[in-house]
């Protein structure tokens, strides 16, 4: 498991943990006098996606609508496909081959 994200709202981290598939641990540290909820679980593009992290829902609609892209959508499609592969890259993980 590994930190997926960051919360400052219980109940936003409770919700959070809900969505992931497969081991979770929600953590909390007290930061002065605010407390972070660290949310941990296993790094895969499916529970990305559930938390809305990244840009993967635009990504699946560009992907939907790839016949019909414009000069615009091709440099978003670049753009968030530059973020995934940082991603994957510290979490150790591929980008799928047909987001390419």
């Amino acid at each position: 498991m590994k930190l997926l994200n960051t919360y400052e709202d219980r109940d936003e981290a409770d919700a959070a943990a809900e969505k992931l598939s497969g081991e979770k641990r929600l953590a909390s540290e007290r930061d002065a006098t605010v407390v972070i909820y660290n949310l941990f679980g296993i790094p895969s593009w499916g529970n990305f996606h559930r938390l809305g992290m990244y840009n993967l829902g635009e990504l699946k609609g560009l992907l939907e609508q790839r016949a019909t892209w414009q000069t615009a959508d091709q440099a978003r499609h670049a753009e968030i496909l530059a973020t995934l592969k940082t991603v994957a890259k510290n979490y150790g993980i591929e980008v799928p081959k047909h987001w390419l």
